[in-house]
């Protein structure tokens, strides 16, 4: 007796339905978690990019500052302690200051943006006794999906200034 085996059975079909339909409400799932991972994941690289690069640029000035000349204060519309300036070795003046979510260098008639995803800058003297020491407090955050934001914050305590 042969047999023919053409074809397949009612149960390998509904077997392969099954797995079909699993993976069919398991994938969207899937894939929107991969996405907002990697969403996730490339703002945090991009913030701490922006916020090294903002704190070196502003610590490097800092430093070249002539200590009886540093002002923090703030504009009208900003925050307290989100401006400072100063001059520094070479006689230029230097300010520092947010505007709305923009961190802003200004060094005579130069500016320069440093960065546009600002959520808070803060400026203080961590001593009283002593004015040549800045402290630089920045936390950067940007929208990533569904509303929600991503924030990093970053302080650089004690800069001393040089001159």
């Amino acid at each position: 007796m042969v047999k023919n085996n053409k074809g397949w059975t009612l149960v390998e079909l509904m077997i392969v339905v099954a797995i079909v339909g699993v993976l069919a409400m398991v994938g969207p799932s899937i894939l929107t978690q991969t996405t907002r991972f990697f969403l996730l994941g490339s703002t945090k690289l991009e913030l701490q990019r922006e916020a090294r690069a903002a704190i070196y640029v502003i610590t490097r000035e800092l430093r070249q500052a002539q200590s009886n000349t540093i002002v923090i204060d703030s504009t009208g519309t900003q925050p307290y302690y989100s401006r400072i300036r100063f001059t520094n070795e070479a006689g230029n003046n230097i300010t520092v200051a947010q505007s709305g979510s923009s961190i802003l260098l200004t060094e005579g008639n130069t500016n320069t943006t440093l960065s546009k995803n600002l959520g808070y800058m803060a400026f203080t003297f961590p001593r009283s006794d002593d004015m040549t020491i800045v402290s630089v407090s920045l936390t950067l955050q940007k929208s990533i999906y569904g509303g929600a934001t991503k924030a990093l914050h970053m302080a650089s305590e004690r800069v001393r200034v040089m001159n």
